[in-house]
């Protein structure tokens, strides 16, 4: 299962990277791009769909077809976890080494997105005080692990449920859920 889970996991987080960092020099290359929140999340359960296909393939090649929905979770959440971790490291490393700055981008950024969909000036007055309190948490090296943490592991372990429950099989049963008496 290590194999399956540390290459699952690490090709997904790679790509989870990427995707960030990409995301992270919008911010500083464009800054008036629109950012799609449906979009990215759309991206995030794309990306972490590989568990599913990395509890599949284990399943397939190592458990003869058979595995239970408890074994799928656990490996599935694993991968998740690894990804996830991967994530944050380099997160961390980037923020702290490259991007210092890189509140003072997004900050802006989010405002803006809240003015253009239609935000009141209440509205907008109670986001910028939003925006200053994380502002300062996220001087905490402990919040920035925890929020990073937080905005991929959720849908991580979601799409591990997902595909645990999809995958798990009985022993006895096929691939086709004919019994298997031979």
């Amino acid at each position: 299962m290590k194999k399956y889970v540390l290459i699952y996991g690490l090709i997904m987080g790679a790509i989870l990277c990427v995707n960030a960092l990409y995301q992270v020099n919008l911010c500083y290359t464009n800054p008036d791009f629109k950012s799609n929140d449906v979009l990215g999340y759309t991206a995030l359960i794309v990306i972490f769909s590989l568990i599913f296909f990395g509890i599949r393939n284990y399943r397939n090649k190592q458990l003869d077809g058979v595995i239970t929905f408890g074994k799928a979770f656990k490996m599935g959440a694993i991968i998740a976890f690894t990804s996830a971790t991967m994530y944050v490291v380099v997160w961390l490393f980037y923020y702290y080494l490259v991007v210092p700055d890189f509140l003072d981008h997004y900050i802006p950024h989010v405002l803006k997105e809240a003015s253009r969909n239609g935000a009141t000036q209440a509205e907008l007055a109670q986001k910028t005080t939003e925006m200053n309190q994380f502002e300062e948490m996220y001087q905490n090296p402990a919040f920035v692990v925890l929020t990073t943490y937080a905005e991929v592991l959720p849908i991580g372990l979601v799409v591990a449920l997902i595909s645990s429950l999809i995958l798990k099989s009985k022993s006895g049963r096929s691939e086709t859920g004919a019994n298997n008496f031979a």
